[in-house]
């Protein structure tokens, strides 16, 4: 994934401005901010949502800066979003079918790969179960699963432990090492600094749509103008 030169207006706002970065084949990058940033926006004009006033998108050799979303993710480019909204009325395998059509018409080859995706999640216990009756831990595991039923080569994961409680962020986290573990390149948008610092091998740091840092955990951490811009501002918890 190569993102050059990106910006994103609102009117008058410039939620991303001139964001470059590069993005490896299995590789495990985090991206923080404070809140406002425009991480969740920069989401949204990689996956095809937003198309940028300036600057290209490259993923695996292609142009797809003016794709579709449905175009996006069939090359390989999957995410999921902060506000969890499944199909409340369909059953947990068939949210995640959902997302194994992306790659397949046959109905018999979408429920294997679903059934697939939830076992390597620990979710065939609750297939049948219909989505609106999940907690939201299960919620944020789903959303998880219906991305990873499209067979990304690149997952974007938005803020995927929010919400959470302790226990339940360290589960997700074990999920997202074992994602990692499959050769799948994550950029990770999340707040809890120790997540971050635990599963990224570096940290691209965003701060009023600009680019601040990138760097390994390490390096970020001690960065003036991080420290000045959020972890000052956020503490260690931001």
């Amino acid at each position: 994934l190569e993102v050059a030169g990106v910006e994103k207006r609102f009117g008058g706002l410039v939620a991303v401005s001139d964001f470059t970065f590069s993005h490896d084949e299995g590789e495990v990058v985090g991206l923080i901010g404070p809140n406002g940033a425009g991480k969740t926006t920069l989401f949204n004009v990689i996956s095809g949502f937003y198309e940028p006033e300036k600057g290209h998108i490259n993923f695996d050799g292609r142009d797809i800066t003016s794709m579709r979303p449905d175009q996006i993710c069939k090359l390989g480019l999957s995410r999921t979003f902060q506000v969890v909204r499944p199909f409340s009325q369909l059953s947990v395998l068939d949210n995640v079918m959902v997302g194994a059509y992306s790659r397949t018409s046959s109905d018999e080859v979408a429920r294997s790969v679903a059934m697939e995706t939830l076992e390597f999640l620990g979710m065939t216990s609750v297939a049948h179960q219909t989505a609106r009756g999940l907690p939201v831990a299960a919620r944020k595991r789903l959303e998880i699963a219906r991305a990873l039923a499209t067979d990304p080569t690149v997952l974007l994961l938005d803020e995927a432990m929010a919400g959470l409680r302790p226990s339940e962020m360290d589960q997700i986290i074990e999920i997202v090492r074992k994602v990692g573990e499959r050769g799948i390149a994550l950029l990770i948008v999340e707040h809890v600094m120790k997540i971050i610092m635990s599963l990224a091998e570096r940290i691209m740091v965003v701060h009023h749509g600009v680019k601040i840092a990138d760097a390994e955990p390490s390096q970020v951490v001690h960065d003036e103008a991080v420290i000045d811009a959020y972890l000052g501002e956020a503490g260690g918890d931001a």
